[in-house]
């Protein structure tokens, strides 16, 4: 009797070592954010929960000049710099021909190959717009006209839409007028949507030019 009962003990005991054996192996899964105690105290976070960060808007810009070229460039041609448009506009921020030559740029193909002349371009555009826009940059910004808050910003924007001759038509008619471009795109909106950006570092220079080096 005591041989059948150490016969089946061992029998039970052997059974179960093996079946730890083929237990599937317990993954420690992380969690999706660094919370590990390294020094006895854990990171605080404003928030543990995934949704609070992944439906952020990365990188952060805020209203520096860099959130300002990128988000004008989005909209003109989602950041692409090899892209022309239906009306032949080139580039990431979609220059037209004559723009580029008035900005020192004659070589099309060339612009387009480049994106650091494009981005030395749109910085000469800006500069030579900033130039022609002073007196109406002085007397409405930070004024509200047709209900939008008018900011450097977005001047410039609405410039490099319709040019600064629109802009002033712009103003001149209270904002009333209703300018747009080739694809019904209206000067007030990109004043709207560009509006609030850092763009006083941009000098103003009428003879701005790129340089091709």
């Amino acid at each position: 009797m005591v041989k059948k009962w150490y016969f089946y003990a061992s029998l039970a005991i052997i059974v179960a070592f093996l079946s730890a054996g083929f237990k599937p192996l317990k993954l420690d899964k992380n969690k999706w954010f660094l919370v590990k105690n390294i020094d006895g105290k854990q990171y605080l976070y404003p928030s543990l929960e995934e949704e609070s960060y992944t439906s952020m808007n990365i990188p952060f810009t805020g209203n520096l000049f860099i959130g300002f070229k990128e988000a004008l460039g989005y909209k003109e041609s989602q950041g692409k710099y090899k892209k022309i448009n239906s009306l032949g506009y080139l580039g990431k921020y979609q220059f037209g021909v004559e723009t580029l030559k008035s900005v020192g740029v004659r070589d099309s193909l060339l612009f387009l190959r480049s994106p650091k002349i494009q981005e030395r371009a749109f910085v000469a555009l800006l500069s030579k717009n900033k130039a022609i826009l002073q007196d109406v940059i002085a007397r409405y910004q930070g004024t509200v006209v047709n209900g939008i808050l008018v900011t450097e910003s977005g001047i410039l924007a609405a410039a490099h839409l319709g040019g600064a001759g629109s802009v002033k038509r712009y103003f001149k008619n209270n904002g009333k007028k209703y300018i747009k471009d080739a694809y019904g795109t209206s000067i007030r909106s990109y004043m709207e949507a560009f509006g609030g950006y850092d763009t006083s570092f941009i000098a103003a220079n009428i003879n701005a030019r790129v340089s091709l080096r």
